[in-house]
C-alpha cells in the first residue's frame, strides 16, 4: 500500500475551523480540539437563536398592537377576536406596522372591528 500524506488536507480543515472560531475567547480560538467543540456549540446556539428570534419578533408585534389598542380603550384579546369575527384577515406583523407607522389607518381598522 502506498503512503498517504494528509498534511495539506488536515491543515485546510483546521484553518476552516479556526476561521469560524476567530473572535472566541481564550483557547477556543486557538487550540484545534477546543475550537472544534466550541464551533459545534456555537452552531447549536445559532440554530436555537434562529427559532427564538421568530418568537421574540411575534411577542414584539403583539406588544405593539396591545399598546395601540389600549390607547383606544380596548383589550388586545377582544380586538383580535373582533377581527376574526368580522373576517378582517390582517396578520400581527401588518397590524403592528399600522399601529406604529400609520395610526390613522389603524384607527379605521379598530373602528371596523368595533362595528
Amino acid at each position: 500500500m502506498t503512503r498517504v500524506k494528509r498534511g495539506i488536507t488536515v491543515k485546510r480543515r483546521h484553518k476552516k475551523i479556526l476561521k469560524r472560531t476567530s473572535g472566541f475567547r481564550m483557547t477556543k480560538s486557538r487550540l484545534i480540539q477546543i475550537a472544534k467543540e466550541a464551533d459545534l456549540h456555537a452552531g447549536q446556539y445559532a440554530f436555537a437563536g434562529r427559532k427564538r428570534r421568530k418568537r421574540d419578533i411575534r411577542r414584539l408585534w403583539i406588544l405593539r398592537i396591545s399598546e395601540a389598542v389600549k390607547q383606544r380603550d380596548w383589550s388586545y384579546s377582544r380586538f383580535i377576536k373582533a377581527l376574526q369575527e368580522k373576517k378582517i384577515e390582517l396578520n400581527r406583523k401588518m397590524l403592528a406596522v399600522l399601529a406604529s407607522e400609520y395610526p390613522n389607518v389603524f384607527d379605521k381598522v379598530v373602528e371596523k372591528a368595533r362595528k
